[in-house]
């Protein structure tokens, strides 16, 4: 009796723990498919349930970034960028966004930091840190020493 009992136990318990783990994976996959509908508001809330299963989803805070930018509410943006990095320091999308922030606060020595970084990991993304760091050098004050 003993015997059946663990093995139910067990069998319970696998079963949960697989569910468990591919919850998340289906609350990003809704959530990215909302994002692709434009319905922030909705996709929102599933990246946060994916959080939830999977704290280290840098994926789900990258999309979270993403709606936080469209709303304007840089705050939230730059806490979920920053916590996608923190997951994944070599995510190039991350890393481009977080940039733009920057700029955006004219924090010129993060954006060259972050450009520094930048330039080691950039696979798709490079032909946009050119374009930042023109933005850059049209925007930072020049030197002059008459």
């Amino acid at each position: 009796m003993k015997k059946i009992f663990k093995y139910i136990l067990f069998f319970y318990l696998a079963i949960n723990i697989f569910s468990f783990s591919i919850g998340g994976e289906n609350f990003f996959n809704k959530g990215l498919e909302l994002y692709k509908e434009k319905k922030y508001e909705d996709a929102r809330f599933m990246f946060e349930r994916s959080i939830v299963f999977n704290p280290k989803d840098s994926n789900s805070y990258l999309y979270l970034a993403k709606i936080y930018n469209i709303e304007e509410d840089q705050d939230k943006e730059e806490k979920n960028l920053e916590a996608t990095l923190l997951i994944e320091p070599n995510n190039e999308e991350a890393i481009l966004l977080s940039m733009k922030m920057a700029l955006k606060k004219s924090n010129y020595s993060k954006v060259k930091d972050l450009s520094d970084n930048f330039v080691k990991v950039c696979k798709k993304l490079c032909e946009e840190n050119k374009s930042i760091l023109e933005n850059l050098a049209n925007l930072e004050p020049k030197n002059n020493d008459s």
